[in-house]
């Protein structure tokens, strides 16, 4: 049997991103193991996902050295590829793990995203704006808000009458299928970088 890749996840809040990645690989519809969990609030909701899932989790919080503090946690667990799933601070990418970090963010980038983009800010802002298409897009972080070279992308209508809520909810469910998308490309060497481009293998 093929060694499935190392994941560990990087969360801030409720785990909905984890949470799909669990039930994917407990169904065999996505080979990868998760590792590990960071989580830097301690009172997160992914955490107790993690644990109901028997991965491990280590909480860092968000004091000095909190970026060193993280990836020395994230070493622990020699991960093949970390992904951030509603990890909500910016943390510089050390060398060790360039290229090896992969973000998703709930708008199609450039469009809508920097700092303060998170969330239901970015769903207010797509329907403020009256963009007819949304969607999310998956990137390799770097050390800036939403600039890392873009992997996947998925394209959602935004319909008339439209709140954030029902919005965020179209663009959740092109999420569940964008990262898993973009980790099994990852898994099967299927990805180079190019500076901003990432060509797909085959």
């Amino acid at each position: 049997m093929a060694t499935r890749l190392r994941l560990v996840a990087l969360l801030s809040g409720g785990g909905t991103t984890l949470q799909n990645l669990i039930d994917r690989v407990s169904a065999n519809r996505l080979a990868v193991e998760i590792v590990g969990v960071v989580s830097s609030r301690a009172d997160a909701f992914g955490v107790k996902r993690a644990e109901r899932a028997g991965i491990p989790v280590t909480i860092t919080p968000k004091v000095r050295g909190f970026a060193e503090t993280v990836w020395a946690a994230v070493r622990t667990h020699k991960p093949d590829l970390v992904i951030l799933a509603g990890w909500l601070h910016l943390l510089p990418i050390p060398e060790d793990f360039r290229h090896k970090v992969l973000n998703i963010h709930p708008s199609l980038l450039p469009a809508f995203g920097g700092k303060g983009m998170y969330g239901h800010h970015v769903h207010e802002a797509v329907l403020a704006y009256g963009a007819k298409v949304s969607g999310c897009t998956v990137h390799f972080a770097d050390d800036t808000y939403d600039t890392g070279p873009v992997l996947v992308q998925r394209c959602v209508p935004v319909k008339e009458g439209d709140t954030p809520d029902v919005l965020a909810a179209r663009v959740f469910e092109a999420e569940c299928e964008a990262y898993p998308e973009a980790i099994e490309l990852f898994a099967a060497g299927r990805v180079r970088v190019e500076g901003r481009r990432v060509v797909i293998l085959g």
